[in-house]
């Protein structure tokens, strides 16, 4: 049997959120694959009013393939909404600003926040970099003063409607898409498509339209 297999899960079935891939397979198995392939880019997010988006958050860093999660501020934070993924994600808890941010600057991480404030550079047309922390706020108050005097950088995403801003769930799937949009193997991420022409995974050259 292949050392990867959880005779259990043979046994009774694989009940769990997984791709088939990883179908029976043995949890730490698959954590240990996902660590080997992982992207280099981190998410932080704010949490001192126990925000419901963080479970969220962690969801889509599992599917962008993040290298950690970072929760700064209360340890505790609302897991339904990660739907179990935080099992093969990895998270860390900051209990400070100032301690994240010297983590930060000791992994020689820029610290890039996202949120829509007066200054802040447009998302869609700035070079992230390949390796640093995606910084999301509160929901409701967005980034603190003391991430914005720590951010390297604050972007915002384009808004056309009549709301303020969006949540912080879907503002942090934005931004992480952008950064596999700008640095990611999209092959990689189409699995199912991937004996397909690669240039159809291309986006289309940019001609005069004839």
């Amino acid at each position: 049997m292949d050392a990867h297999f959880d005779r259990d899960l043979l046994r009774d079935g694989d009940r769990r959120n997984v791709v088939d891939r990883y179908r029976y397979w043995r949890h730490d198995a698959i954590v240990a694959d996902l660590d080997a392939r992982r992207h280099p880019f981190h998410v932080a997010i704010e949490n001192w009013q126990h925000d419901f988006n963080i479970g969220s958050v962690v969801r889509t860093a599992n599917a962008f393939l993040a290298r950690e999660v970072h929760i700064v501020g209360n340890r505790r934070w609302n897991r339904r909404g990660a739907m179990v993924t935080d099992r093969y994600q990895h998270v860390r808890h900051h209990a400070t600003v100032e301690g994240f941010a010297l983590w930060a600057a000791g992994q020689g991480l820029p610290v890039i926040g996202i949120d829509n404030l007066p200054g802040s550079v447009p998302l869609e047309t700035y070079a992230l970099p390949r390796e640093c922390v995606l910084v999301f706020g509160q929901e409701s108050v967005g980034l603190s003063d003391a991430v914005r005097g720590a951010a390297d950088a604050t972007l915002a995403i384009a808004q056309y409607g009549s709301t303020r801003s969006i949540n912080a769930g879907a503002a942090a799937a934005i931004a992480m898409h952008e950064w596999v949009r700008q640095h990611g193997d999209v092959a990689a991420g189409h699995p199912e498509v991937a004996s397909s022409d690669a240039r159809d995974l291309r986006p289309p050259a940019q001609g005069r339209g004839f």
